[in-house]
């Protein structure tokens, strides 16, 4: 128990390390994604109205189809190329990139490349 919530304190720390350098308004929202084992979650947030403009994740029912299982780098490429999509259908061209915890490797990399590809700036 002792460990596990060391384990939560450091990573609630590179949390707010990260966010604190980032402020999601209107015009450029915060691009925020969270990881599981088996799941990918991402979406834009504006911090100054609180709202979520736009989101996609390995567990919607519109894109089960073209993924088999959430949790490795297709999944992420998929779920990049979606976000992307729905940015723009929101209004949304650019956006700052927020990966929370985890390092800029993987599935968050996959993710963050294929929303560059689909026409998300960073």
């Amino acid at each position: 128990m002792r460990k596990q919530k060391l384990v939560n304190k450091q990573r609630w720390r590179r949390t707010n390390r990260v966010r604190k350098k980032l402020r999601g308004d209107a015009t450029c929202p915060r691009l925020s994604v969270r990881r599981s084992n088996k799941h990918l979650y991402c979406q834009l947030i504006d911090d100054d109205a609180g709202k979520t403009l736009a989101s996609a994740s390995t567990r919607d029912k519109s894109l089960a189809d073209q993924i088999g299982y959430g949790g490795n780098c297709e999944a992420a490429k998929i779920i990049g190329a979606a976000i992307a999509e729905r940015a723009i259908a929101a209004g949304v061209t650019e956006a700052c990139f927020d990966r929370g915890p985890y390092k800029f490797h993987g599935r968050v990399a996959e993710l963050a490349n294929a929303a560059r590809e689909g026409g998300l700036k960073f």
